[in-house]
């Protein structure tokens, strides 16, 4: 029965185990073998605890014998990012300042999915402290492509989408800053939902009140992604941000009516995309039709985004890395020194003008939704781009400024604090994958969801295996 295991889903894995089908320690064996197997390609999982895995499967094998209640991820293996604190488990950031730390406390987000039964299997590679949508760090090197290994995966939750995509994991965790999830889950052919502030908890971290990083769930399917989810809501008050939910609609099926449901094409004025990325998502606007929507081509101004994007992100990498940067010797990465560096710079004139144009970009975005229920447009402005190029320097004939400008796709959907999926919506000629990002209305994480699942359930891209994973 063990044969096969790392192929299926997190749903009918956790069914399988629940009923007494299969172990937990049979579906750990199943993906460790395939994390041997295939993370040498890929260098996805950074820091591997088969044992201590192992132990965590016998001893949930144990409470089901017992008759007890195993919990909605019972015996799912699951990747933490190397970001996110993991007790007795290595958490180095990515950087070699933190390349022994092993924390003694599990973050709040890991509490919640080990207390779900979800076991953790290793660590995934990030970017030097997450900084960058592509997964490379000097500690461990960077993380492949899956589909092309050639290229790069994104990031900055680069290993746990590879891993996903590789069939190391059913489920894992990720975080996203200005598109850290739904990067690498558009170039890996995953699923990757940034969720409203403070749905998933997490910390205790210094910067509690900063308010664009958000984690959320990645999965090889939206009904995956809603079941991890629904282990990962739940107010904390160790996060001051956290807010109270209900976990039960997300592991409801995610069925509701899209008859007549107003969906924007969105042009956002300045923004530029790769022609092979805006000919496979723009190919969908008759996939949400069939689905049932009226999809209009729709501008939305979102001037303002990048600016306050910038500020802000500046402001949190000072407040978090100045002194370290100011350290003699300090071996951070170029492009994250210069970005403390900006942050230094700002005074409180610079910060609370972000702060204004924030809120004056929330009301023209909450003004916009009050006509549309979603909006659409690609996750990326790339596909998948060569994994010894740093980032992108331009897109079609436009010069990007900074290493970031090429997300703006992403973090200027960041701003607002709206969420935000990206789902497979096909390949590039050259076999690239490529992601559609579907944006709700404030706090409509559940909505996001179910209309991504019926996008999903036309298209079925993320069925597609990579060859590495077979």
């Amino acid at each position: 029965m063990s044969e096969g295991l790392h192929l299926k889903s997190a749903r009918e894995l956790a069914r399988l185990f629940a009923s007494r089908a299969v172990s937990a320690l049979e579906i750990v064996e199943a993906h460790l073998k395939q994390i041997e197997r295939v993370n040498p390609v890929v260098n996805a999982i950074v820091t591997l605890v088969p044992d201590a895995a192992r132990d965590e499967a016998r001893a949930l094998d144990a409470r089901l014998a017992r008759g007890e209640e195993p919990g909605p991820l019972a015996g799912l293996p699951i990747g933490i990012k190397d970001l996110v604190a993991t007790r007795g488990i290595r958490t180095t950031s990515g950087t070699i300042s933190r390349k022994d730390n092993v924390p003694e406390h599990d973050d709040i987000l890991v509490e919640h999915l080990r207390e779900a039964g979800a076991i953790v299997i290793g660590k995934t590679n990030t970017p030097e402290f997450g900084a960058g949508s592509q997964t490379f760090n000097e500690l461990f090197g960077a993380t492949r492509n899956p589909y092309a290994p050639d290229y790069t995966c994104g990031g900055s939750s680069g290993g746990a989408a590879t891993a996903l995509a590789a069939r190391m994991v059913p489920i894992a965790d990720g975080s996203d800053h200005g598109g850290s999830l739904r990067n690498p889950a558009a170039f890996c052919n995953v699923v990757g939902l940034r969720p409203s502030p403070g749905l998933v908890s997490h910390g205790p971290v210094p910067n509690a009140y900063y308010p664009l990083t958000v984690h959320g769930p990645m999965a090889r399917s939206v009904d995956d992604l809603a079941l991890m989810l629904s282990a990962m809501v739940g107010f904390d008050d160790r996060d001051p941000l956290s807010i109270v939910a209900d976990p039960e609609p997300f592991r409801a099926p995610l069925i509701a009516e899209f008859r007549g449901t107003r969906v924007a094409w969105v042009d956002i004025p300045g923004m530029r995309f790769d022609r092979r990325v805006r000919a496979v998502v723009d190919a969908h606007r008759s996939t949400f039709e069939d689905i049932g929507c009226v999809v209009e081509q729709a501008t939305l101004d979102m001037s303002e985004a990048n600016e306050v994007f910038q500020t802000l992100r500046a402001y949190y990498y000072a407040s978090t890395l100045g002194s370290l940067v100011r350290e003699p010797g300090s071996r951070i990465k170029e492009t994250l020194v210069r970005n403390t560096e900006q942050g230094l710079r700002l005074n409180a004139e610079d910060i609370g003008r972000a702060d204004l144009a924030r809120t004056r970009l929330y009301e023209r975005v909450r003004r916009f939704m009050q006509t549309y229920a979603y909006f659409v447009l690609p996750t990326t402005q790339v596909p998948p781009f060569p994994v010894d190029q740093e980032y992108v320097t331009e897109i079609e004939g436009a010069k990007m400024t900074t290493y970031i400008d090429w997300m703006s796709s992403c973090h200027y959907i960041t701003v607002p604090g709206n969420p935000a999926i990206s789902v497979p919506a096909g390949f590039t000629e050259a076999g690239l994958p490529v992601g559609l990002q579907i944006v709700g209305r404030h706090r409509q994480d559940l909505s996001v969801l179910r209309l991504a699942r019926a996008f999903e359930q036309r298209t079925r891209f993320a069925e597609r295996v990579p060859e590495c994973a077979l």
